[in-house]
């Protein structure tokens, strides 16, 4: 489970630090050509958005490798699960039907909750 554990956090981890730290210094011009929903987002919604991405990508990380607060990996995981059920339901609502990444994401938070749980 531990080999599991790291395979899936740190997948979700490299996505959430790449996407978040994007959302966090790009230009909504710049966002705009692989995130077209920005247009329909306040910028600095869109930066608290990465913020968050980043701090739940560390939350996978982090806690694990210390063994400082390991609940917070479950928490991180769990999170990921949310904010990708709002972010379907964003570009469902902006008809954007093209939400495969969406559910894999989803998916994948979903697995790694029980296995951040074990670990504790």
């Amino acid at each position: 489970m531990n080999v599991a554990y790291w395979i899936v956090a740190g997948l979700l981890a490299a996505f959430y630090l790449y996407g978040g730290g994007l959302k966090v210094v790009r230009s909504r011009e710049r966002l705009r050509p692989m995130m077209a929903w920005v247009d329909s987002v306040p910028v600095p919604a869109v930066r608290a958005l990465g913020v968050v991405e980043v701090l739940g990508a560390t939350g996978l990380l982090l806690p694990p490798l210390t063994g400082v607060a390991p609940w917070l990996a479950p928490a991180a995981a769990t999170g990921f699960v949310i904010l990708q059920i709002g972010a379907t339901g964003v570009h469902l609502r902006l008809g954007d039907r093209q939400v495969a990444m969406n559910i894999a994401l989803v998916l994948a938070a979903a697995v790694t909750v029980p296995l951040a749980t074990l670990r504790l």
